[in-house]
């Protein structure tokens, strides 16, 4: 863990925690490290949404009955 760590509790399901202590173990890694880098990822993963939200600002908006009947006109529906 880095000098900037924060300790945190936080409440796992049985199961998962179960499995999160087995990756831990055979993955030589702590249960802290692997939460980091799942964090770490899915905030990345936010990143990207609304980096993509704010590229296609500028769109047009269409809304879901519309894009249905297109669908539908081109038999993808």
């Amino acid at each position: 863990m880095g000098a900037e760590s924060r300790r945190a509790t936080i409440y796992l399901d049985s199961d998962l925690h179960r499995a999160l202590k087995m990756k831990a173990a055979v993955s030589s890694r702590s249960v802290s490290d692997l939460v980091n880098d799942a964090v770490r990822e899915a905030l990345a993963q936010d990143e990207e949404d609304l980096k993509a939200f704010e590229d296609r600002s500028g769109e047009p908006l269409v809304a879901y009955e519309e894009m249905l009947g297109w669908l539908k006109a081109d038999g993808k529906l």
